[in-house]
């Protein structure tokens, strides 16, 4: 069970095919062949099933994997720590999708033109995923938001770094009447992400906050699908007015302005790296906070 075997794994497990992974790897299908079955051997365990040309993870492969990936994860990070004169290798980004769609079009290029060994691996979800796959060693750092008072769980194991101001706004459907409190809406229907995004408990607390009736969500995949369905009239929503403003042309909506919130950069307590230092600068020059000062919570 050495390092390439795992790399192996990943691919396969990943691109659900030998003959990709062989590709993407620059090995011989049968040589992936013969890494994933003498693997299967070892562990005494089937990893994948076979289904027509397709590899699909097991139960037991797809417990291997978490650990494939955080054993791999960590022993890029040790390369890099032990050659931490400029940035190279892989930083596994993670980061909720507002974040990406409003703020890390800059960042990203000014990363990709100043260092061109070393690479970015960009992943979306919700804060609190992000923030647990923060701490199983899954990603490197992820662009999350807290809750105004700063709550983010078990805060000793992460630093953070403060870096975009987002102002929220409720969005109701054009011919909503205008509202001054919750008890004024004529929908309690909200569009919204999975459980632990931050920005949709910050929705449900404003909407009970009255003390009046429950509020019902509709589960959707994406900004553009909350957007659609509030223009729609189906239902409300919440978004940074940044990734508002970017959906003009998908309807018209009424934005109310609710809160302000922080997007902070967590990473792992003691994880440093020149890729890190280097993401973290790229970042800070396009915040759009008066202080970019750092802090440990």
């Amino acid at each position: 069970m050495d390092l390439a075997t795992l790399r192996v794994f990943r691919a396969v497990a990943r691109e659900e095919s030998v003959t990709r992974a062989a590709d993407l790897l620059g090995r011989a299908p049968s040589n992936v062949t013969t890494r994933i079955q003498q693997l299967e051997a070892e562990l005494g365990t089937q990893l994948f099933h076979r289904n027509r040309k397709r590899m699909i993870l097991s139960d037991a492969g797809r417990i291997f994997a978490d650990y494939a990936e955080r054993i791999l994860n960590l022993a890029d990070e040790a390369q890099q720590r032990l050659d931490p004169s400029s940035p190279r290798g892989t930083l596994r980004v993670g980061s909720m999708e507002s974040t990406i769609a409003s703020r890390l079009a800059g960042p990203l290029s000014r990363f990709s033109r100043a260092w061109p060994e070393a690479q970015l691996e960009l992943t979306s979800a919700p804060s609190a995923p992000l923030l647990d796959a923060l701490r199983a060693c899954r990603i490197d750092c992820a662009l999350v938001a807290f809750p105004p008072d700063g709550d983010i769980g078990e805060p000793l194991d992460l630093e953070t770094q403060p870096l975009f101001r987002e102002d929220l706004v409720l969005l109701l459907p054009s011919d909503h009447p205008e509202i001054r409190v919750p008890a004024d809406l004529r929908l309690r229907t909200l569009a919204a992400f999975g459980p632990g995004c931050t920005y949709r408990k910050l929705a449900e607390d404003w909407l009970m906050s009255d003390g009046g009736s429950g509020v019902r969500i509709q589960e959707v995949p994406s900004y553009h699908a909350m957007y659609g369905c509030t223009a729609a009239g189906a239902c409300i929503s919440i978004m940074p007015k940044s990734v508002a403003e970017l959906m003009g042309s998908s309807g018209s909506v009424l934005a109310v302005p609710l809160m302000q919130v922080v997007t902070h950069l967590a990473w792992r307590t003691g994880f440093d790296t020149a890729s890190l230092r280097a993401f973290r600068a790229c970042l800070t020059e396009g915040s759009n906070l008066q202080e970019h000062t750092d802090h440990a919570q």
